[in-house]
């Protein structure tokens, strides 16, 4: 389903890639929000891909988290991976909640201190700073 609101910045949601081609990410993953609400641009919104795969080897725009609480099935592990490098402005179409139970969902949250790391890891993938 759909999201009907702009999350906040460091919201992490499930984002469905289907229709992305390979080297893109391509299925279902969670993803950590990274733009804030802006005028005219409804419904849209750039998100980083999480992902329990470490990359080999890690880069600069690469970060991992660690969560306090693990995500639920199937993206149940602690640690897990932002690959600044697959930044991407998606529809709300393709975003939704984590669903933790029938009709329950959570909005879990990154921390300040990883929300500044993604931050520096996206400008690094820009070719912003090396």
């Amino acid at each position: 389903m759909a999201l009907k609101f702009h999350p906040k910045p460091g919201t992490i949601l499930v984002c469905d890639y289907s229709g992305f081609r390979v080297p893109e990410m391509v299925k279902r993953r969670p993803c950590v929000v990274v733009s804030p609400r802006l005028r005219r641009r409804h419904d849209l919104c750039t998100v980083v891909p999480l992902s329990a795969t470490p990359p080999k080897p890690p880069e600069p725009y690469h970060h991992l988290i660690t969560l306090d609480r693990p995500l639920p099935y199937p993206f149940d592990t602690a640690a897990m991976w932002a690959k600044c490098d697959m930044l991407a402005t998606v529809s709300f179409a393709r975003l939704d909640l984590i669903k933790v139970a029938r009709r329950r969902y959570i909005q879990p949250t990154l921390p300040a201190g990883d929300m500044d790391q993604i931050r520096i890891c996206i400008m690094h993938a820009l070719g912003i700073i090396s």
